[in-house]
């Protein structure tokens, strides 16, 4: 975890752009293990509480974890309950994947705002 969070600091130089897409790939790349997870996840669910072929639990799981809603109705309470948590699962994932996503562009651009403030002339000192 300490490796994905892990950006220059202040006082460093600006990322080259290699490093920067070497961050995009690996962000990327954990985004798609989650979603591979969750996936799964959501198809083992709906074939267990709703005995739904594996074909149609995963429609299911990829409707929900996509936030457009479930392709077939819903007949049995565990299958309600399980659906109504991984909805707000699938919620919050798609949050946190967007953050992921978006640290290192957000890091970069608030890393040159603040290379550029260091380079200008330095404040005079009042007498």
């Amino acid at each position: 975890m300490r490796k994905l969070l892990s950006f220059e600091s202040r006082r460093q130089p600006v990322a080259s752009r290699s490093v920067f897409y070497g961050r995009l790939t690996r962000n990327a790349l954990y985004s798609l293990g989650l979603v591979s997870v969750s996936l799964f996840v959501g198809t083992c669910g709906y074939t267990y509480f709703e005995n739904m072929r594996t074909v149609d639990a995963f429609a299911n799981a990829s409707m929900i974890l996509a936030s457009m809603g479930p392709l077939t109705p819903l007949m049995t309470d565990g299958g309600k309950i399980f659906a109504s948590f991984y909805a707000i699962f699938s919620g919050l994932l798609l949050i946190g994947i967007s953050s992921l996503m978006l640290a290192p562009v957000f890091h970069r651009i608030l890393h040159r705002f603040h290379v550029d403030e260091q380079d200008a002339d330095p404040p005079r000192r009042k007498r």
